[in-house]
C-alpha cells in the first residue's frame, strides 16, 4: 500500500501538470503552432539533456555499465514482443486505421511519460535505465514503425536513424559515462536546466491531446478502446512476465532494472503516434484519440502495475 500511493502520488503531480495543460487549451492559450513548438523543443533539446544528465550524474562502474547492457537487452525484447503480438492482433478492413493501431500498441509514450516517473520513483539509477529505452524506441520507431506507419521501406533513412535526437543524446552520455570525462559547471548546469523542462513541458503536451478528445467517439470506436487498453495494460502485463522469465537466466534482470523497464511498457501511447499519422496522412482522428484515450486511462493502470513491478522486482 505504501508502494501504491507513493506511485499513485507521483502520478497524480503529473496528471496535475496535464490538466494544466488542458486547461490552458481550452482557454486558447496553448494552441496548435505553439505546441508543435514545444514538442520540437522537447524532441531535440529536452530529451537529449534528459539522457545526457543521466550519464553525467552516474559514475562509471562494470555493474553500471552491466546494467545499462541489460537494460538495452530488456527494452530490445519489449519492443520484439510488442511488434509480433501487434501483428498478430490488430486486423482491420482499412490499411490506415490499421497501421495507427499497430503503431499505438507497440510504442508507447516512453521519454514524455515514462523518465519523469523513473526518476521520480527510482531516482537517477531509474533514469539511465530509462534512457537506454527510450534510445531503443528511437531506434525501432525510426525505423519499423516509419515502415509500419508510411507502408513504404523506401521512407527509412539511415541518416534519421543516426542523427536522431535521441540517439545524439546517447552517443554523447555514453562517451562521457565510459571515459569519466568531468564537465565544467558552465556545460553542466545548462544540461540540467533543460533536462528539469522534461516533466513539465511533456504534461502540457499530453494536455493539449486530451483536450481535443472526443471521449464519447474514442470509446464507441471498439478497436480504438481496446487497442489503449491493449497499450496500457494488456501488453506490459506480457511484457512483465517475459522479462520476469528471463531473469531467471539472468539474475540481474531484478530490481530498480525491472521497475524501471515496467515504467517504460506501460506508459500509454507515443506521441509520435499522431505526429508521424499526420506525416504519412493515415487516420489522425484514429491517432489522436489513441494517444488521448490511452493516457487518461493510463491514470488508473500505471500507479497498479509499477506497484505490482515494484513487489515481485
Amino acid at each position: 500500500m505504501i508502494i501504491f500511493k507513493t506511485v499513485l502520488l507521483q502520478v497524480a503531480v503529473l496528471f496535475i501538470l496535464i490538466f494544466v495543460g488542458l486547461f490552458l487549451t481550452k482557454t486558447h492559450v496553448l494552441t496548435k503552432p505553439g505546441t508543435k513548438s514545444i514538442t520540437n523543443v522537447v524532441l531535440y533539446l529536452v530529451t537529449p539533456c534528459v539522457i545526457i544528465k543521466s550519464f553525467i550524474n552516474t559514475k562509471y562502474s562494470k555493474d553500471t555499465l552491466k546494467g545499462l547492457l541489460l537494460s538495452f537487452l530488456a527494452a530490445t525484447v519489449v519492443h520484439l514482443v510488442f511488434i509480433l503480438l501487434a501483428t498478430v492482433v490488430f486486423r482491420d478492413k482499412s490499411d490506415s486505421r490499421r497501421r495507427v493501431l499497430r503503431f499505438a500498441a507497440i510504442f508507447g509514450n516512453c521519454g514524455f511519460m515514462s523518465l519523469p516517473i523513473q526518476e521520480a520513483i527510482l531516482g537517477n539509477e531509474g533514469l539511465l535505465y530509462g534512457a537506454a529505452f527510450v534510445a531503443i524506441f528511437n531506434l525501432f520507431s525510426w525505423t519499423y514503425g516509419i515502415i509500419e506507419m508510411s507502408g513504404d521501406k523506401n521512407s527509412m533513412s539511415v541518416r534519421k536513424v543516426i542523427f536522431n535526437p535521441g540517439i545524439i543524446g546517447l552517443a554523447v552520455g555514453l562517451v562521457i559515462f565510459i571515459f569519466a570525462i568531468p564537465l565544467p559547471s558552465a556545460i553542466k548546469l545548462p544540461v540540467e536546466y533543460f533536462a528539469a523542462l522534461n516533466t513539465p513541458l511533456p504534461m502540457l503536451i499530453i494536455g493539449y491531446h486530451l483536450a481535443k478528445l472526443d471521449f464519447k467517439v474514442a470509446v464507441r470506436d471498439f478497436r480504438c478502446l481496446f487497442c489503449s487498453i491493449t497499450r496500457i495494460l494488456i501488453f506490459p502485463v506480457i511484457a512483465l512476465a517475459v522479462i520476469y522469465g528471463l531473469g531467471f537466466f539472468i539474475p540481474d534482470l531484478r530490481g530498480n532494472l525491472f521497475v524501471s523497464m515496467m515504467i517504460a511498457a506501460c506508459s500509454p501511447a507515443a506521441a509520435y503516434t499522431a505526429i508521424f499519422s499526420f506525416k504519412f496522412k493515415q487516420d489522425t482522428d484514429l491517432s489522436v484519440n489513441l494517444v488521448s484515450l490511452s493516457t487518461l486511462l493510463s491514470i488508473i493502470t500505471m500507479p497498479i502495475l509499477i506497484t505490482l513491478a515494484k513487489i515481485i522486482a
